[in-house]
């Protein structure tokens, strides 16, 4: 009885340390949960600090660098890495290049062995060739991510196939996350963070974490970049309206009242600069300038090349009464600094109101037509030239000649550049000088102000909804008496 009672003892005491085990094996797997718990939250809130972050940084369109600190960064502390990196394309090319590296990162490229040998001497040559090194896309842990293109966890860098090369080497003990940054279908880069293998390595918990902040990254990185292009983009246009309303100055305000004429301009430019010039010039002893001038190319070089050839226009046109010689001068002036590739049309013609003649001289540019009311024809003045800026003088000043012509109450005079008779219509079809000649014909009986109103309208009427190729200018002079 006796025995009994001591072997019941025993069991209910065995049964009681294996309760006490058991009861203490849970509570560690409960205080085991309890931090897996806290971990997950903490890395949860990170996370959330990490895309509230992210979307202020979006909102204040930083830089790329700016940008990427705020990502590597982040994400640094999201998943307790030592460093990290983002790598961009650079533009039109075959090459990474650094645009943060964090403090603390270990090397993420192969590093040459010269390199490695200065950096014994001098520790900062190591750094400076990491943060100034350009990477190929098909270089190194950085290249294989991007042609790989989705992300990767390179458990052991030194060992990736990617290194085994004679000339640049790997040595740390690194463990690395990487993804490529993409966004609407182009390759922007290369995301990447590090710990060094004492650190410990990074789970696969950290890779799907890393792996949507990595998406989001480049969602955030592709939109700054879309913004920043509109911003950029504004901001062109809004310089190059503000340059269109300067240019638009240097053309004349009214039309000029001159005893015995009617003269009526207007430039209709294809862009917001244009290229196509003309002015009017008193000169005194009743005599005044009249010129029109189209400049090579569009935009702003050639805007800018019509300011020049304005202000050396107005600068030797007075005390000359030859327009070949005015034409000479500006040519002269104007040669030096004219590209190769680029030349100016010009034709400048002197009104004399007292002799109700017009002398007139082309550098090159589109003969000018003249209507007759007597016989209700239109001709063509052909005086010879060669345009500005394609000779310094000699040749230029021995082809330019001026052609005298007397005008008679009725009869008209038209100056217009080539984006008049080039006008094409949807069937790529140019308005052409016979059906110019044509409308001229028609509006000169009608005065200066008809013809440039007719001839604008039977552009429109022929293009149709088609854009317009280029700068249109036309000056129409009409003797009244």
């Amino acid at each position: 009885m006796q025995d009994s009672l001591i072997i019941a003892l025993i069991v209910c005491a065995v049964v009681l340390i294996v309760l006490l085990l058991a009861l203490r094996n849970q509570r560690k797997r409960n205080r085991s949960i309890r931090k897996r718990f806290r971990d997950m939250e903490c890395e949860e809130q990170r996370m959330f600090s990490f895309l509230h972050d992210l979307g202020l940084a979006i909102e204040n369109e930083p830089s790329p660098s700016v940008l990427s600190r705020i990502i590597v960064d982040g994400i640094d502390k999201v998943v307790n890495a030592r460093g990290g990196a983002v790598y961009f394309l650079a533009p039109g090319s075959t090459f990474l290049l650094p645009s943060y590296i964090s403090e603390d990162c270990p090397p993420l490229i192969g590093i040459p062995v010269e390199v490695r040998k200065k950096a014994e001497r001098d520790p900062r040559a190591l750094e400076s060739h990491i943060r100034l090194s350009r990477v190929a896309v098909d270089e190194g842990i950085l290249g294989y991510c991007l042609a790989v293109g989705e992300p990767i966890h390179v458990e052991d860098v030194k060992n990736h196939p990617s290194f085994r090369d004679a000339f640049t080497r790997y040595t740390d003990d690194v463990d690395a996350l990487l993804s490529p940054l993409r966004h609407a279908g182009k390759d922007l880069g290369v995301l990447v963070v590090a710990r060094r293998h004492s650190d410990g390595g990074f789970s696969a918990n950290d890779f799907a974490v890393f792996r949507s902040a990595a998406e989001q990254s480049s969602f955030a990185i592709g939109n700054a970049r879309i913004h920043r292009e509109a911003h950029e983009k504004r901001a062109m246009e809004n310089e190059l309206q503000n340059a269109r309303e300067v240019q638009s100055i240097l053309l004349p305000q009214n039309d000029p009242v001159i005893a015995g004429f009617r003269i009526s301009g207007t430039n209709l430019p294809a862009r917001i600069i244009s290229g196509d010039y003309y002015d009017y010039l008193e000169l005194g002893s009743h005599k005044f300038g009249i010129a029109i001038a189209d400049v090579s190319g569009k935009g702003v070089p050639a805007g800018l090349l019509m300011a020049m050839c304005r202000s050396a226009l107005r600068s030797v046109a007075p005390g000359r009464t030859s327009p070949s010689e005015v034409l000479a001068a500006v040519n002269r002036q104007l040669f030096p600094d004219i590209r190769e590739d680029m030349f100016i049309s010009m034709a400048y013609g002197i009104l004399d109101e007292t002799t109700g003649k017009l002398v007139l001289s082309r550098a090159g540019h589109d003969p000018a037509l003249l209507f007759r009311k007597e016989t209700g024809k239109v001709e063509l003045l052909r005086s010879p030239g060669l345009a500005l800026g394609v000779d310094g003088g000699t040749v230029f000043e021995r082809v330019t000649k001026d052609q005298e012509i007397e005008l008679f109450a009725g009869d008209c005079v038209l100056f217009y550049t080539d984006g008049v008779r080039e006008a094409v219509d949807s069937e790529e079809e140019e308005f052409g000088m016979e059906r110019m000649s044509e409308v001229f014909r028609l509006a000169a009986p009608l005065g200066a102000e008809s013809i440039l109103t007719r001839m604008q309208e039977e552009l429109r009427h022929f293009t149709g909804e088609g854009p317009q190729m280029d700068d249109i200018t036309l000056v129409a002079i009409e003797k009244k008496r």
